[in-house]
């Protein structure tokens, strides 16, 4: 049995005897959670995310790692061009997902938070946004990048590593 098979058995044990022991079982979404936390690499984090910014960009790498476009599209806050943009991230980024992966969370995290996200495994550096939806006031992506190059462009202003800069919006006020 492999590292991954009993990582997940334990997981789902031990949501199972939480939910026996409290006289109610999990719910889809948290059981989701604890399969895939178990079955891929933890994302390294830098900066200062909000619970909904940090789990829909774990979800994000998660979905990349998996290969998983629908379930990549699915995080979109507008759907105009999620498939698209989708397909182009799980290509660009999908094999580096599988390895090591550090997300700079910049600024303020209540609405919308920028991320960069670092690939340790090709050295790859991609900008996303994470924030709030319009109806629902659930977190998710923006996914607006149909055309594959706008996908791959590196950042022009983030680190060249994690962490080795602030956040835009407290550097500027700063005066840094």
């Amino acid at each position: 049995m492999t590292r991954k098979t009993r990582l997940t058995r334990y997981a789902l044990a031990a949501a199972l005897a939480g939910g026996l022991l409290t006289g109610c079982t999990s719910d889809d979404e948290s059981l989701t959670y604890q399969t895939d936390y178990s079955n891929h690499r933890p994302l390294k984090v830098v900066g200062y995310p909000s619970t909904g910014s940090l789990q829909t960009v774990q979800a994000a790498v998660w979905r990349l790692a998996d290969g998983d476009v629908s379930g990549l599209a699915e995080l979109a806050v507008d759907d105009t061009h999620a498939n698209a943009t989708a397909r182009n991230w799980v290509k660009a980024f999908g094999p580096a997902a599988e390895g090591d992966v550090t997300a700079d969370f910049y600024d303020e995290g209540s609405v919308r938070q920028v991320v960069v996200l670092y690939f340790a495994k090709s050295g790859q550096i991609k900008e996303i946004e994470a924030r709030r939806g319009r109806e629902d006031d659930s977190w998710g992506l923006t996914l607006a990048e149909p055309d594959p190059a706008e996908v791959t462009a590196k950042p022009t202003w983030a680190p060249s590593k994690p962490g080795h800069s602030g956040s835009r919006t407290v550097g500027a006020a700063s005066g840094n």
